[in-house]
């Protein structure tokens, strides 16, 4: 999967700055088996990050070299807990 660390990276900068951003959490599988959440404070902002011309363009080359398949899930969190041992 060459480059696809370096367009993530990117797309997590470029998505931080972006208006209504609130934060991602992602993990992968040593065979590339992942899941990305991104957090946004509307439907607008998370839209807006859809229709960014540099995330599509990354899109597209994921479609492209990268990725069999994927699905986008758009969902309201309502509330989320966290314990950490400190």
């Amino acid at each position: 999967m060459t480059g696809y660390a370096d367009a993530a990276a990117a797309m997590d900068a470029l998505a931080a700055v972006q208006p209504g951003y609130r934060g991602v959490d992602s993990a992968r599988e040593a065979d590339g088996m992942g899941i990305t959440v991104s957090y946004w404070a509307d439907d607008d902002a998370a839209r807006a990050w859809r229709d960014h011309p540099d995330h599509a363009a990354i899109r597209d080359r994921g479609r492209a070299l990268w990725y069999d398949r994927y699905t986008v899930t758009v969902a309201r969190v309502e509330r989320a807990y966290a314990w950490a041992r400190s």
